[in-house]
């Protein structure tokens, strides 16, 4: 059992590659099968086409991204270190699966839609949103959080985490520098805190000082 269990997930694994460099239509199930280390048959096994194979590569995917960042969005953390902690969450999700960004954009602007769709959102996407929704309500509720639409406010913080992986071919022409060096990604991950954290935060004013002038004091 463990070792059919390794061999999906090699194969899942390639997929995510094969998919996210060469979209459904261009994807080939024998270089799959190449760089998961087996037998094209075994893929067949596994999935019955390569239809099949694609909606289980993105189940895959959008299930790593629910199981990490609703673990922190259903803690019992005040809701300003639940914000920068979601943040910090999904940009390592993102960061660590490369492939991520590319795979969802393939999906979403698939030109005939997608059979999928209906699925990821149902399982996954909308659990994500109403918990980001309540968050940002929980946080405006105890003074923590500026009062925004957390409608607004959900897809703008998806938005801001998700560009810098989504945009990777612009950003290599537009920078001097490798923006996906390890020591990039992290100011980029500081950024984005720093970012979302001043757009959404409160900020404590600064207690006024009274001075009373000195006696004799002109």
């Amino acid at each position: 059992m463990k070792a059919d269990s390794q061999k999906r997930s090699a194969i899942l694994t390639a997929a995510l590659h094969e998919f996210a460099a060469e979209g459904l239509a261009g994807a080939r199930t024998d270089a799959i099968a190449r760089a998961a280390g087996v037998n094209k048959a075994l893929i067949h096994y596994y999935f019955a086409d390569k239809e099949t194979l694609y909606g289980a590569t993105l189940d895959h995917v959008f299930s790593g991204l629910h199981a990490r960042v609703m673990a922190v969005l259903k803690s019992d953390l005040p809701p300003r270190e639940k914000l920068l902690a979601y943040v910090a969450t999904h940009f390592d999700y993102v960061a660590t699966v490369s492939a991520y960004p590319r795979l969802v954009q393939g999906e979403m602007l698939r030109p005939q839609g997608s059979p999928h769709i209906r699925n990821i959102t149902k399982k996954y996407m909308r659990p994500i949103s109403a918990a980001l929704k309540a968050m940002v309500r929980e946080g405006i509720a105890a003074g923590e959080f500026r009062r925004i639409d957390p409608a607004q406010a959900a897809a703008s913080m998806v938005a801001v985490i998700v560009f810098y992986f989504s945009s990777r071919p612009l950003l290599q022409q537009l920078l001097d520098y490798d923006p996906f060096d390890s020591t990039r990604v992290a100011d980029r991950r500081a950024a984005v805190l720093d970012f979302i954290g001043a757009a959404m935060l409160t900020r404590p004013r600064p207690a006024t000082k009274t001075t009373q002038p000195r006696k004799g004091a002109r």
